[in-house]
Formats: structure tokens, sequence, C-alpha cells
């Protein structure tokens, strides 16, 4: 008893079903149609067809809700959409902290032959990846350049510790005599003050 239930309330759904997808089209077909008829007609005709206003003289405050039925064409519907966004300040005059908000579709405005270091799925990871290279390159320069530096500047420290350990040679024409003599005669005599008295007669 409850499969014969079951089974009728399903092809009831179903016959429900089958009636609303009929109507549907029969509505989308009749849209169409009027959709077809509109796009043959004027603005001003489409307007005084479905009893509307014209878009461009209404202004803040004006019930813009009638040009959003399906019924109206997309060419009517913008042209109140811009005369609505023109009337209201929030939406008229917006700020540059608006991301994306310049037209970024021109193609006028496009570089002829413009190159870049984007690439699809890698980003500029080529560019990031050359300016590694050159930075790893300056890094290894600098380096060789420092220990050059260096050497250079070791250089004399090592020629003077040379010439303090060097002994020093004493010569005399005289082979007696002795280093005490030698330095005796190499070294300056110092110089002594002397004083004179004169007693008065």
């Amino acid at each position: 008893m409850s499969d014969t239930a079951s089974f009728w309330a399903r092809r009831k759904k179903a016959v429900l079903a089958e009636e609303q997808a009929a109507q549907s089209a029969v509505a989308a077909q009749s849209a169409a149609d009027e959709q077809a008829a509109f796009d043959e007609m004027s603005d001003a005709e489409v307007l005084s067809a479905l009893e509307l206003p014209d878009p461009d003289t209404l202004s803040l405050g004006d019930d813009f809700s009638a040009f959003m039925a399906k019924a109206v064409p997309d060419r009517i519907r913008r042209r109140a959409l811009r005369t609505l966004w023109r009337s209201n300040p929030v939406l008229a005059n917006v700020d540059m902290l608006v991301d994306y908000g310049e037209d970024f579709t021109d193609g006028a405005n496009v570089v002829e032959n413009l190159q870049t270091a984007y690439q699809v799925g890698k980003g500029m990871m080529k560019h990031v990846e050359e300016m590694a290279r050159q930075a790893t390159e300056l890094e290894a320069a600098e380096a060789i350049e420092a220990e050059e530096s260096a050497e250079d500047l070791s250089q004399p420290d090592d020629l003077i510790a040379a010439a303090d350990d060097a002994p020093v040679a004493l010569t005399s024409d005289e082979p007696d005599q002795t280093i005490d003599e030698v330095e005796a005669q190499v070294a300056p005599t110092p110089r002594r003050m002397t004083f004179r008295i004169e007693e008065n007669a």
C-alpha cells in the first residue's frame, strides 16, 4: 500500500515539474519575442510601451526600481543605472583609494612592443634570479678586492719586521779594534758646558 502511494506521489511531482517547465519555456519564449520586438524599436518607443520615464530626467531620490524589471531591455536599464550613479555623489565621486578604480582596458595606451619580465605561472622569477646572480657576483668581487687590500697592507709590516731582525754589521778598517772602540768612534762625542770665572783686580 505504501509503495502504491509513493508511486503516485512521485508521479504527481513529475507531472507538476513538467507543467512548471512548460510554463517556464512559454515565459522565456514570450520574453525573447518581446525583447526582439524592443530591439527594433527606439528608446523613446520602448519607454512609451513600458510606461517608463526618460532615465536621463531622473535625479537623486527618484525610484529607479522600475528599470530593473525583466521586461526592460538592457540598454534602457544601463541608461537608468548611469543616471543613478551620476546622481549619487557616493557613486559618482570615487576616491583614489579604490583598487582597480581606473580603466585598464584601453589598448591605445599600451606601448608598442612592450616587454615584461612577468611570465605566466612563474611571475617575475627570471628577473629575481638574475638580480640574485648579479648580487652574488658583486659580493665575490668585493671579497677578492678586500683580500688583495689586506695583503698590500700587510707587506710593509713584514718588511719592517725583517729589517728589525737583521743583524747590524760593524765594519772597521782596523781589524784589531773591538766593538766598544768602533762604537766609540761612531758615536758623537758629547759636549760639556764650561764656565770661566774672572776675578776683578
